[in-house]
């Protein structure tokens, strides 16, 4: 009996710990109202340290101006997406998605990445 207890309770907490190391919230960027060709302006729904966008065919990120959950990109040229998204949070760490923001964004629009934080 004894043994069958420890048994139940060895998978009971493992069970519990796999819960709470896959609980992530999902990662999103709305794309705010007045945003367009030449700026993004982007509101995430945790804070972090720095969003960088990668745009298509580029090998650089560049980084946003903001913090917390505000964020800005300027550029003098039109940006061409898709967009990847590299965010460092708080606590040192860092997360990319190639492909958080379509080719074929709107402005007003929230955008579910495949970061989980």
């Amino acid at each position: 009996m004894a043994s069958s207890f420890s048994s139940l309770l060895v998978v009971v907490t493992l069970v519990a710990l796999l819960a709470v190391v896959s609980c992530g919230s999902d990662f999103t960027v709305h794309v705010e109202k007045g945003s367009c060709p030449t700026k993004l302006s982007l509101v995430t729904n945790v804070e972090v340290s720095e969003v960088e966008i990668r745009e298509k065919g580029s090998n650089d990120f560049l980084e946003c101006k903001g913090s917390g959950t505000k964020w800005t990109l300027e550029s003098k040229e039109p940006l061409k997406g898709p967009f990847a998204v590299r965010l460092t949070l708080k606590n040192g760490g860092y997360r990319v998605d190639d492909a958080a923001i379509p080719e074929e964004w709107k402005a007003d629009s929230v955008y579910k990445t495949k970061i989980q934080v």
